[in-house]
């Protein structure tokens, strides 16, 4: 059991979960097309979430990942289009500015 540390099916899922703060120094728009791209290039939605495989209880860690190279990408993209849709939640990109217009009493 020691040679398959680090290539666990949960080990590399958990890998795919991705902090959404990497995203915030992107400007909106720029973010909005990565996501777009990222998505239509796996052919994933735009609400894309990581997913996660049940292996039981207790057999996780022993678990092999024997998935395709092609789906453990887009399982990663995945993982990446949601980390980038909670940035994008977050800042309200995708909105309208707020327009701050201040008119007299008639």
């Amino acid at each position: 059991m020691v040679g398959c540390a680090g290539s666990s099916l949960a080990e590399r899922q958990d890998e795919n979960v991705e902090s959404s703060l990497q995203f915030d120094s992107v400007p909106c728009d720029q973010l909005l097309a990565q996501r777009n791209a990222l998505a239509q290039q796996y052919h994933l939605p735009q609400d894309a979430k990581p997913s996660f495989s049940n292996s039981g209880v207790g057999f996780g860690p022993f678990t092999p990942d024997v998935r395709s190279k092609a789906r453990r990408d887009a399982e990663q993209a995945s993982g990446r289009i949601d980390a980038m849709n909670r940035s994008i939640t977050r800042r309200d990109c995708g909105k309208p500015d707020k327009q701050n217009k201040f008119a007299l009493p008639s």
